[in-house]
């Protein structure tokens, strides 16, 4: 059984990573002024294919568990945000929004953390790397907002 759950947490893991490749950063992004910590490129998928191997994980151990629900209902919320913020700040090259976008998602990952952990705390562990990893995408957001205030003015129009 963990197995199958595994599957179709991982399936919806490679869901939401598809985004990436139907909206990659391509020239825009390489233009805009970048802080100097700015992981290599290749860095972001190693990262997130090994995330995506703790999400899954994480989501079949906790949804065997009795009392799943708060934690089963965030982890959907989780993958949902982290669906969306790829098409928002690449494919609508809204700095702003996507800013915006990762903030949910960074409170939907700890909260889903919390709840993962009060019913299975291995669950809970498998996603403090996601949170990390959350955490310096959202402070890289932030830096490529102040470093491209002009870039950053034409989300609000859009």
């Amino acid at each position: 059984m963990f197995w199958l759950l595994f599957c179709i947490f991982f399936a919806a893991c490679l869901g939401a990573g598809i985004t990436g490749g139907l909206f990659p950063p391509g020239p825009w992004y390489r233009a805009l002024a970048k802080p100097w910590w700015t992981p290599p490129d290749w860095v972001f998928p190693v990262t997130w294919m090994v995330l995506y191997i703790c999400m899954a994980t994480a989501g079949a151990r906790a949804a065997m568990v009795e009392g799943n629900g708060i934690a089963m209902a965030f982890w959907a919320m989780q993958i949902a945000f982290n669906g969306l913020w790829t098409p928002v700040f690449f494919g609508l090259r809204n700095i702003r929004l996507g800013l915006g976008i990762i903030v949910i998602l960074w409170l939907t990952v700890l909260s889903g953390l919390l709840a993962m952990w009060a019913v299975d705390w291995i669950a809970g562990a498998l996603f403090v790397p996601y949170l990390i990893w959350v955490s310096i995408a959202a402070a890289l957001n932030v830096e490529v907002w102040r470093l491209n205030p002009d870039e950053a003015a034409k989300g609000k129009a859009s």
